[in-house]
């Protein structure tokens, strides 16, 4: 009878036939009274949304005291209720640490930790039911059963949640580390540490070097659980930030397409894609984001992706569509509101833009996205004291990312606070050497501090990043600008004018560039060919007040250039009168000689203007212009 009604109840769970399965569970404990099976009834209660009912029914038999299953749902309970301190006072503030395997265990492929040395019999609960960590021996994991092992790991990571929503990152990553660390398939805590990015990508990727996958089983097959172990090492290494092992990760999703057919999965996808885009390579992650929307319309984890490339390649209509489908269908989504805020600020309505993705911070207060678009919405209407507070809070709550940093950089760099804008870089570099937009940005402080050496190095590592990652010529052209800037500056004319003209080889209609060029033109001396340049800015913008002051300075220059060419040519005969007269009047000498001077002390640098310039940022969201100020540099973009 017992097996049958157990047959019965499972049957039931599996067609979602809930009043069925308590029916019948209640009847099956009653006859037997097994903790397993006061476990399962109480699971399906869990189901159902009745947690208060589920505790209650755990709390009769204090099976929570006897059960670590027990216990581990009991307090989520509590945190589904919003009890965040009854559910730590039923998991207890310490981890249990001796559990931890330790990767490269030898024969037995499990060696322990050891931290205590309190009796295990003791260990288990004080007298106010709070857990203390047990006698950490040699052969306790073990004993241990592995359904206790797989929830005590699992009271780690419920642990680390509580620790989350009372905003304890430090200790909600710990607890997440050590979840992983007992049972490396709790893919629940991996999964928080890289969606919440609380570790750099270094430090990720010494945290899956140290992790012992060798504790994978498959029972009676050796063979099997090592095939195991690699491939799910494959399949967490697809989760880790692409800045720092681009070529790991590419042997790992080569793995699992080819061996294992997953090419087409989309969480595999969701990593390239993830990939493409932090390499600036928009379309291809656009094309892959929407492969996979294609098939599953409604997969939330890869819409942030999708909906950014949307925004850089400034696909409006198919922003509209979608944030409007989402909002209809799926209005209890944080990522629905993140669409429409994403629309708003692409047609430049940052109000509501800003009100969106507000709300999608309050719905989830960990959606990343949400935070970066709201504080990227303040920059956009130059409300800079407002966006170093939104990415203050953004870089509170994911640590391990340099994004956060580096746009509190950029925002002090436009305040022209050049130190903190140069400790906020430094920071986000040493979590993060190898992105082309951060490097940009530090090119532009060191420009800024007049050391042009060092502008001149960061612009081209910049560029060497960009170009080995295959990004799009688009993304790149800015920075490109701010080296030539930087090269003019330095006295390199002429590979600033190589710089400048391979821009302008890319079709760009700036009138920025044209002046810019120009420019270089005037100061190398070739004023007939600077003519020639402004004449093409102003053709593009004719009230360009820089292009039209740097136009009159040349012609100045060549009249003179002109009138000195006919000094030197004229014959010393009689019979030319007029040029005769000319040289032999002071007048004329003297404002020859006041041109000349006027030409040859000319800076450059006194030359100032605008220029339009577009952000992009890789977690998405803003386009802006703004004065470049003297130097006409391009202070964003990667």
């Amino acid at each position: 009878m017992e097996k049958y009604l157990r047959e019965w109840r499972q049957d039931a769970v599996n067609k979602h036939q809930y009043d069925t399965a308590i029916f019948v569970a209640d009847k099956l404990l009653a006859i037997t009274g097994d903790d397993q099976d006061a476990f399962w009834l109480a699971q399906v209660h869990f189901s159902t949304g009745n947690y208060n009912r589920t505790q209650s029914l755990l709390a009769r038999g204090k099976l929570s005291d006897r059960n670590p299953q027990c216990r581990y749902l009991a307090a989520h309970c509590s945190i589904k209720l919003g009890k965040i301190e009854e559910a730590l006072q039923t998991l207890g503030e310490k981890n249990p640490s001796h559990l931890v395997s330790v990767a490269g265990s030898g024969s037995a492929r499990q060696k322990l930790r050891h931290v205590d040395t309190n009796s295990r019999a003791g260990a288990r609960h004080n007298k106010s039911g709070a857990r203390n960590e047990r006698l950490p021996t040699s052969e306790e994991r073990d004993r241990e059963e592995v359904d206790n092992i797989k929830s005590e790991a699992g009271m780690c990571y419920l642990r680390g949640v509580c620790y989350a929503k009372q905003n304890s990152f430090d200790r909600a990553k710990e607890c997440y580390k050590t979840a992983v660390q007992i049972d490396v398939q709790c893919f629940e805590a991996f999964d928080a540490l890289m969606a919440n990015s609380l570790m750099s990508p270094k430090e990720e990727w010494t945290f899956i070097e140290s992790l012992n996958f060798d504790s994978i089983t498959a029972p009676g097959n050796s063979s099997l659980s090592q095939e195991a172990a690699e491939f799910t090492k494959n399949l967490y290494t697809t989760r880790l930030s692409k800045y720092a092992k681009p070529e790991e990760f590419a042997n790992a999703t080569d793995t699992l397409s080819t061996h294992y057919r997953l090419g087409s999965n989309p969480d595999i996808l969701l990593s390239k894609a993830d990939l493409m885009f932090t390499q600036c390579r928009f379309r291809e992650a656009l094309a892959l984001t929407s492969s996979v929307l294609a098939k599953d319309q409604y997969n939330f984890s890869i819409l942030p992706l999708h909906l950014a490339s949307l925004y850089e390649l400034s696909q409006t209509n198919a922003l509209f569509l979608l944030a409007h489908d989402l909002a209809d269908t799926n209005p209890n989504e944080p990522g629905s509101w993140l669409a429409v805020g994403i629309y708003y600020l692409s047609t430049n309505r940052i109000a509501e833009a800003r009100r969106y993705f507000s709300k999608a911070s309050m719905m989830d207060p960990h959606f990343g996205p949400a935070w970066i678009g709201f504080a990227h919405t303040f920059a956009a209407e130059g409300e800079h004291d407002q966006a170093i507070s939104a990415y203050s809070t953004a870089a509170r709550l994911f640590q391990g990312t340099h994004l956060p940093q580096l746009f509190l950089g950029m925002q002090n760099l436009q305040l022209s606070n050049l130190s903190l804008a140069r400790e906020y870089l430094s920071t986000a570099y040493s979590l993060c050497d190898t992105d082309p937009l951060l490097l940009n940005e530090m090119g532009v402080v060191a420009f800024h501090s007049t050391d042009l050496s060092a502008a001149i190095k960061l612009f081209q590592k910049a560029l060497g990043y960009s170009q080995q990652n295959e990004a799009d010529p688009d993304s790149i052209i800015p920075t490109r600008i701010n080296l030539a800037h930087a090269l003019r500056r330095d006295g390199a004319l002429e590979e600033a004018l190589r710089v400048f003209e391979e821009v302008l080889r890319h079709g760009v209609k700036d009138p920025g560039v044209f002046t810019a060029k120009g420019l270089v033109l005037l100061e190398a001396g070739r004023s007939w060919d600077a003519v020639t340049v402004l004449h093409e800015a102003l053709a593009v913008a004719p009230q360009d007040p820089m292009a039209t002051d740097l136009l009159n300075r040349a012609l100045e220059a060549n009249e003179t250039d002109s009138a000195v060419f006919m000094l030197e040519a004229a014959p010393s005969q009689n019979g030319m009168g007029l040029i005769e007269d000319e040289v032999d009047d002071p007048v004329f000498e003297e404002a020859l000689k006041r041109r000349k001077n006027a030409l040859r002390d000319m800076e450059p640098n006194r030359v100032a203007g605008r220029r339009g310039r577009r952000r992009r940022y890789a977690a998405g969201f803003v386009e802006e212009e703004s004065d470049v100020g003297e130097s006409m540099v391009v202070d964003s973009d990667g």
